[in-house]
């Protein structure tokens, strides 16, 4: 088969979407031999970029298109627009960022990772709503097969929108066993010395933004008795996000006990992970919930929220915590941090939990899904 995916979400820094596309791409070249494969990124390349690309002379003209709406909403279109002239047809195009393009295929197979877009459109910015709610609904149709990445999405997907069951399938994600393991202790140094990392510390990683429960988890640290909150400090990381002018400034306000480190390249996330005392991620809403799995592989403790998807992901290798309710979240943090049987017992599940998700496994199942279609 020919088959093509887009891979325009290497093009930035590296996000959640960017890191599933790159991952699988990479492990279905790794284990399909059979199979040719052309990467898109608004032209048609054999050659698989790697997350640390860079290429500046692209990069700046990035920059300056997402500061402008317009610009924006004509590169998105100006995507479509490029596959106009092909007259080759692949035999498969896989999608594995929601929309499916215009690229010429026989067979389309799309990715969708959560609805957080069409079930809390105040989370996000007006302008992407505005873009899935005239694109997504009447392009994901021509999906002949769309993957959920975990059953509570693909559930949604049924339940609240009338997809069709018979074109859905479920295939987790998976964690780079390179980089998320176990360290010894001296390979920890240059990280913690490099960020000025705190001696002890709570862990939170992702976007700044609403749906990711910062304020609750901010709200609930603060509660924390003072002696808590001296031993142990809170770090953040990850992109600064959008709709988070409160946090922001709470955590200004809280900066003697909040280190926020922002965006760290994912060679050095393992290192993290180890270092951290528990990660704690109390969202509202996830489609998956990778970094408590990638916390678990380092064998670090894990708090997470007891709704959506993460339930499926964590079984019972984590601490599970309301996260509409500050005081439960300050009872799941004060019981990890002051309990060190509780946390060695998160520890070990944890590990063992971690070991059930693989890329590889992953990227056989969608292999399987193309080949069953063509």
């Amino acid at each position: 088969m020919k088959i093509a995916i887009d891979t325009i979400s290497l093009l930035s820094p590296l996000t959640g979407v960017g890191n599933y596309t790159y991952q699988i791409a990479r492990s279905l070249k790794a284990i399909d031999h059979n199979n040719e494969y052309s990467f898109f990124y608004g032209y048609y390349s054999k050659e698989l970029l790697s997350p640390g690309w860079k290429q500046e002379a692209l990069l700046r003209p990035k920059e300056w298109v997402r500061k402008i709406p317009l610009l924006r909403t004509a590169a998105r279109n100006l995507k479509d627009g490029v596959n106009f002239f092909r007259t080759e047809k692949f035999d498969l195009y896989f999608e594995p960022n929601f929309i499916p393009l215009s690229i010429p295929a026989k067979r389309t197979v799309a990715t969708v990772a959560d609805f957080s877009f069409a079930r809390f459109p105040e989370w996000h910015p007006k302008e992407r709503v505005r873009y899935f709610q005239r694109n997504f609904w009447e392009k994901i149709k021509r999906a002949d097969r769309i993957i959920f990445i975990s059953d509570f999405v693909k559930q949604e997907a049924i339940d609240l929108f009338g997809f069709p069951p018979e074109k859905l399938i479920t295939i987790h994600l998976g964690f780079n066993p390179e980089i998320f393991r176990i360290y010894p202790p001296e390979d920890l140094i240059s990280v913690k010395k490099q960020y000025s990392l705190p001696e002890n510390f709570l862990l939170f990683l992702g976007s700044i933004e609403p749906r990711k429960n910062l304020r609750n988890l901010l709200l609930a640290y603060l509660e924390l008795d003072e002696s808590l909150r001296k031993e142990f400090k809170l770090v953040l990381v990850g992109f600064k996000g959008w709709k988070n002018e409160g946090i922001m400034s709470l955590i200004q306000k809280m900066k003697e006990d909040i280190f926020y480190i922002g965006y760290v390249p994912e060679e050095d996330l393992g290192k993290f992970y180890s270092l951290a005392r528990v990660f704690v991620y109390p969202s509202f809403y996830e489609g998956f919930g990778l970094p408590p799995l990638e916390a678990m592989a380092c064998g670090c403790p894990v708090i997470v929220s007891s709704v959506a998807s993460l339930p499926e992901v964590c079984g019972e290798a984590a601490y599970y915590v309301d996260p509409h309710d500050v005081h439960n979240i300050v009872q799941g943090l004060n019981q990890v941090l002051t309990d060190e049987a509780q946390r060695g017992f998160l520890r070990v599940r944890g590990m063992e939990r971690a070991k059930l998700f693989s890329w590889g496994k992953a990227a056989m199942e969608h292999l399987r899904v193309f080949e069953q279609l063509i």
